[in-house]
């Protein structure tokens, strides 16, 4: 890693340091070398990943996040892949999944012909739901910085026949709201919810190229436009809208009593889904500075105090962020993608545009890498009690009634 020893760095309260024999501490280029030369799928401990143009060609500070995946988890079992569509990659999408099959891709996934100014993350959004439901595991966006255990959750919910929940997610908003974010899923093979989602996603892509217009579909005329900010326009909300299509499919899933298929979303919803509160789970640097990203990424880039050094307000509140992020967050997810027309910069964006400096040891940016690596929390995040909701929809899936 090029890391300072873990002792230069303070330990949060509620976090424990790991075991060095359970990390894989090799150079950076063992690791990219790994990653490159995937082994075969032998089992549902898959942690999938997806950059069109291929992990060689991914950002900086994204391959770090998925490097850090690797480290962490991959003596734990986890097979760790970044799938792509470059023609002669081992890692390409169609070594994995039929590409042509109908069921699995629109038309437009299979002819490249996938168009408009978010394509490559639409391309994106058409992998992550058949690949769970072939081979299960986790997916994951390239810009998800995990800081939570994800084999101790695994093992002790999906993966634990005697628990209840088989899919595990963050949810945007409280218990009486219904939105998975789709940057973090987790299921085993044939999920019911994520089947249903895909086979209505597909229905959507139906004879298009594109997401836009999608929100207006019949099929979804039960749920509201996704507001992304109080002050935001009809016009932006059906932007966004057309933009987190997937997680509009899956909400719909989620409210959906369908008799003729057997499936009551409400009653699945409360019994099977661990939800994770999206805000402190994923977003915590966001909400701690009021979504600044300018903000975020001056805090993160400054050093710590020097020995004997005063701690100025600004260095206290990065090392607030960073204690709360690795003791409450399961993960952070930076953004890039539509928040960007909202927002004129995220720590993402300004991660990517100054490259290094999210690595830079001796900062707090580099205090939470090292943290994410090398250390685990005491305690998994508990799961919103969802309860039994009425339902948005009643009827077939794919039939507007």
């Amino acid at each position: 890693m090029g890391s300072p020893s873990q002792q230069q760095y303070h330990l949060p309260a509620g976090v424990h340091p790991i075991p060095e024999h359970e990390l894989d501490l090799r150079p950076d280029s063992s690791i990219d070398h790994a990653l490159l030369h995937p082994s075969p799928v032998t089992d549902e401990k898959n942690v999938w990943f997806f950059w069109h143009s291929g992990y060689a060609n991914m950002h900086p500070y994204t391959q770090r996040n998925v490097r850090t995946w690797y480290r962490r988890f991959s003596k734990a079992g986890w097979a760790i892949r970044v799938l792509d569509r470059q023609p002669s990659s081992p890692l390409n999408v169609a070594n994995y999944l039929d590409i042509h099959d109908p069921k699995n891709f629109p038309r437009a996934f299979a002819d490249g012909t996938i168009s408009g100014d978010y394509a490559k993350q639409h391309t994106s959004d058409l992998v992550r739901l058949p690949l769970l439901l072939t081979y299960g595991g986790i997916y994951a966006d390239v810009g998800m910085i995990q800081i939570g255990d994800v084999d101790r959750i695994w093992r002790e919910t999906v993966a634990n026949p005697d628990s209840r929940f088989d899919l595990l997610s963050y949810n945007c908003g409280g218990i009486d709201e219904r939105s998975l974010t789709n940057y973090f899923l987790m299921a085993r093979p044939n999920n019911p919810l994520f089947e249903r989602s895909h086979r209505l996603l597909l229905k959507l892509w139906d004879g298009k190229t594109s997401t836009e217009g999608m929100h207006a579909s019949p099929l979804l005329k039960d749920l509201e436009l996704i507001k992304g900010s109080p002050d935001m326009d009809e016009k932006a909300c059906k932007e966004l809208t057309d933009y987190i299509i997937q997680g509009q499919a899956m909400t719909l899933v989620m409210g959906l009593v369908d008799e003729e298929d057997s499936w009551d979303g409400p009653q699945y919803v409360a019994d099977h889904i661990y939800g994770i509160e999206f805000m402190v789970g994923s977003q915590l640097i966001n909400q701690i500075t009021n979504w600044d990203g300018k903000k975020a990424f001056e805090l993160m880039s400054l050093s710590l105090p020097a020995e004997g050094e005063a701690e100025t307000t600004d260095q206290k509140q990065a090392r607030e962020i960073v204690e709360a992020c690795l003791s409450k967050s399961f993960g952070f997810k930076l953004a890039h993608g539509y928040i960007l027309k909202v927002m004129s910069a995220t720590l993402g964006s300004l991660w990517k545009e100054t490259e290094g400096s999210d690595n830079v040891p001796g900062t707090y940016a580099h205090w939470l890498r090292h943290g994410i690596v090398h250390w685990a929390q005491d305690e998994l995040p508990p799961t919103l009690p969802f309860t039994v909701m009425q339902p948005l929809k009643r009827g077939p899936l794919l039939r507007e009634e």
